[in-house]
C-alpha cells in the first residue's frame, strides 16, 4: 500500500449504493471536499436521498458514465450489480473502491481524523476497518480542536519564512524547532522528531517571542 492524500475537489467521483453504507461513504466525501460527485441509488434510503439532494441519480451508472470518472465507490457489496459495475469502472480507467471488500479494491479509505486542514489518517489495507477507527478515536484524544489554529500559525510562519529565502531543508528544521519550542507534542516525541536538526537549534529570527 501507498499512502496519498487526493484533492477531490479536482477529481469526478461516482457513488453507488442505497442505504447505510452509502450515506456513510457521502460524508466521508463531503468532508473531504468532494465538488464534482454524482450519487447513483436504485432504492436510496430517505436519509441517503436528503444528504445526496441534487447530486442522486434514481439509476445505475452508464458505461459512458463510468468512463468519465476518476474515482468509483460501490458502497453496496452483496449487490453483483454493484460488483459488475466495479469491475466495468475498472475496465474503463477508473480507481475502484468497493465497501468491505478488498480484493475488488484499487485503494483504501482510511479512517481520519480531521483538525481544520490537519488530516490522520489510519489504516489497516482493508483486514480491520473497525480498528483503524479505534485508533482514530484514541488519536482525537491527543490531537484536539486547538491544533487546527496551530496548524494556521506554523502555516503563516512557514510563508515568511519562504518569502525570506529560506530553503526547503532549512524551512523544516525551523519548523520542527518550533513545534519542539511551543511544547506542542509530549517531550519524548518532540526531543526525537527534533534530533536530526539539532545543528541549527535556533529558529528564524522571526519566529522567537
Amino acid at each position: 500500500m501507498l499512502p496519498l492524500v487526493l484533492d477531490v475537489s479536482r477529481l469526478k467521483l461516482i457513488l453507488i449504493g442505497d442505504g447505510a453504507a452509502a450515506l456513510r461513504r457521502l460524508d466521508l466525501l463531503d468532508a473531504a471536499g468532494a465538488a464534482d460527485l454524482t450519487l447513483f441509488a436504485e432504492m436510496p434510503s430517505p436519509a441517503l436521498a436528503l444528504a445526496g439532494g441534487r447530486r442522486l441519480v434514481a439509476r445505475l451508472p452508464t458505461p459512458q458514465e463510468l468512463a468519465a470518472a476518476h474515482l468509483v465507490f460501490v458502497a453496496d457489496r452483496t449487490s453483483p450489480a454493484g460488483r459488475e459495475l466495479a469491475v466495468l469502472a475498472r475496465a474503463l480507467g477508473a480507481l475502484v473502491h468497493v465497501e468491505d471488500a478488498p480484493a475488488l479494491c484499487d485503494l483504501q479509505v482510511p479512517a481520519v481524523l480531521r483538525r481544520g486542514d490537519l488530516a490522520i489518517a489510519v489504516s489497516t489495507g482493508g483486514k480491520s476497518p473497525g480498528l483503524a477507527v479505534q485508533v482514530k478515536r484514541f488519536l482525537g484524544t491527543l490531537f484536539g480542536p486547538e491544533w487546527q489554529e496551530r496548524l494556521e500559525t506554523l502555516a503563516a510562519l512557514r510563508r515568511g519564512w519562504r518569502a525570506s529565502g529560506a530553503g526547503a531543508e532549512t524551512i523544516a528544521r525551523w519548523s520542527e524547532n518550533w513545534v519542539t519550542g511551543q511544547g506542542w507534542l509530549p517531550a519524548d516525541a518532540a526531543a526525537e522528531a527534533a534530533a536530526p536538526c539539532r545543528r541549527d537549534a535556533n529558529p528564524h529570527p522571526s519566529a522567537r517571542h
